[in-house]
């Protein structure tokens, strides 16, 4: 069969691109109904390189199915994405109305887009986005996927059979205005925007859990250390308050990027220069998505610039990457701090999840925390990913925007998991094993620091050396010693007093 016109085998092109039953679901065409063309059915469509037979059924046509023969990498349609192809779905939608109102689309057509778009944002469809999330072409599949299937689910609710283009047209009428170059960014800084806000609220609901914790264990004390060596006395609430403490600071950074994602430049058509488009287009399709989101978009103000550059999406991946290394440190603390429960640190108990050995009966591992760390891992990876990508970039465009939009929206995706699990399976159900770090504070050598003011340092120190020989308590050591009072010592080393909660700022006589 000549590759001019070959019939397009779905069959064969699922054998490239699914290799497990969730995947080929994602792939799976709309089920057929009573009246849908009989399976096996195909319709012909043409492009500038031949023709090809495409499934009767199905809403994407000619330039999706070449896709899928030419991308069978990552075995992940870009409907992996829902909030990807709702953005797709709302950039041609404020596309069609500005095409409407500068006067450069019929109105019914326009009125017929805008329904086949709130379908698709709706959640109707998403299946029919199949082209694969890395592709060359700098997102001109993933365009095309989504032109043809608005057309498509456009041209069935009004009583056309799929591939009618002479009635609604994919590029003529759905992508009027607009080039890839302007409608693939945009739509990736949207659906960026939109995880961004779903990760932002789940790390402001684990900050707050944190902090719970933190009023929670507020007069428990435990043994501070540096360099993992027993140090001076804090409280475990205060321990928890400075993970809530760091996440807000992480949080606050992401609220400051935000808005980084909302300039736009749609207009620019292929390279900034706004061939093809009305000169009013780029104004009026920006009021238009900004009614349509609720996000304050602005169009660039250098539109050659715009189109080319790649900052905004290192800026948030450094963003993803510090908040993601800073909690995995905090779930390194975390499992430090619940190790054992025998011959480890004790001092926390985290929630028993499932069994930790297909061997050893009752033992539980910590795998919340681990799982993520290896978001974290996985987070610093595509940071690299989206650094590479953004540095090849050539001239008016950047070809590599896919792979930066699949690392970056798998970032989002797998941090907003993340952050819900160690939430909800872990920090909520946390308890203080409060008998062990009664016990290890007493006999720290690090409770003596607090003495030091009012004993001097080498009365303190000798008391330290007791009391690492003997494991005895300390305030039991300086009452034997005789010096000073039960009644002052304990004062002394109370918990807010430990944990400096309560200071002194008058001279400390210190005791001869």
């Amino acid at each position: 069969m000549s590759s001019s016109h070959k019939r397009y085998d779905m069959t064969q092109a699922m054998e490239l691109t699914v290799t497990t039953p969730a995947a080929s679901a994602e792939h799976t065409l709309n089920t057929p109904q009573p009246g849908d063309p009989v399976a096996g059915a195909t319709r012909l469509e043409t492009d500038s390189l031949g023709s090809v037979e495409i499934p009767a059924e199905a809403y994407w046509g000619i330039h999706t199915a070449r896709a899928i023969d030419n991308f069978p990498i990552s075995r992940r349609p870009i409907s992996v994405y829902p909030d990807l192809v709702n953005a797709l779905a709302i950039v041609k939608q404020a596309a069609a109305r500005a095409n409407r109102e500068i006067g450069v689309l019929d109105a019914w057509k326009a009125e017929w887009i805008e329904e086949a778009c709130e379908r698709v944002r709706a959640g109707e469809f998403h299946d029919q986005f199949v082209v694969g999330v890395i592709q060359g072409g700098a997102g001109t599949s993933t365009n095309m996927n989504a032109n043809e299937v608005i057309a498509n689910v456009a041209l069935v609710a009004h009583g056309h059979p799929q591939g009618s283009y002479d009635v609604l047209h994919p590029l003529d009428d759905v992508n009027r205005s607009q080039s890839t170059n302007d409608v693939y960014p945009t739509a990736v800084k949207l659906a960026m925007c939109f995880s961004l806000d779903r990760l932002m609220a789940e790390h402001a609901l684990l900050r707050d859990s944190f902090g719970a914790k933190g009023h929670e264990f507020a007069n428990v004390l435990k043994v501070g250390r540096t360099q993992l060596q027993d140090a001076v006395p804090m409280t475990l609430g205060q321990e928890f308050h400075g993970f809530a403490t760091t996440l807000t600071e992480d949080l606050e950074r992401m609220r400051h990027t935000l808005p980084l994602l909302w300039e736009i430049n749609l207009g620019a058509t292929a390279i900034g220069t706004g061939i093809t488009a009305d000169p009013a287009y780029a104004a009026t399709v920006c009021r238009h998505l900004r009614e349509l989101t609720g996000f304050e978009h602005v169009t660039a103000a250098d539109l050659v610039e715009a189109t080319s550059d790649a900052g905004v999406f290192m800026t948030l991946s450094g963003v993803l990457k510090r908040s993601a290394i800073k909690l995995s440190k905090i779930c390194n603390d975390l499992r430090l701090l619940s190790s054992g429960p025998q011959a480890g640190f004790g001092e926390i108990n985290l929630p028993p999840r499932q069994a930790g050995s297909s061997i050893m009966p009752g033992k539980v591992n910590p795998v919340i925390p681990e799982v993520v760390n290896q978001v974290a891992f996985a987070v610093a990876g595509a940071d690299v990913t989206v650094t590479m990508a953004a540095e090849g970039g050539q001239l008016q465009l950047n070809a590599f925007e896919p792979v930066i939009a699949h690392s970056l929206l798998q970032s989002l995706a797998w941090m907003t998991g993340g952050c819900r699990t160690l939430r909800i399976n872990c920090i909520d159900g946390i308890t203080a094993n409060l008998d062990r770090l009664d016990t290890m504070v007493s006999t720290s050598v690090g409770v003596v620091t607090a003495l030091t003011p009012y004993i001097g340092y080498a009365a303190a120190s000798a008391l330290a050396k007791t009391a690492l020989l003997t494991h005895r308590n300390i305030a039991d050591l300086v009452v034997d010693a005789e010096l000073m009072s039960r009644e002052r010592v304990m004062k002394l080393i109370s918990p807010a007093r430990l944990s400096g909660l309560e200071t002194i700022t008058s001279a400390i006589p210190v005791v001869d």
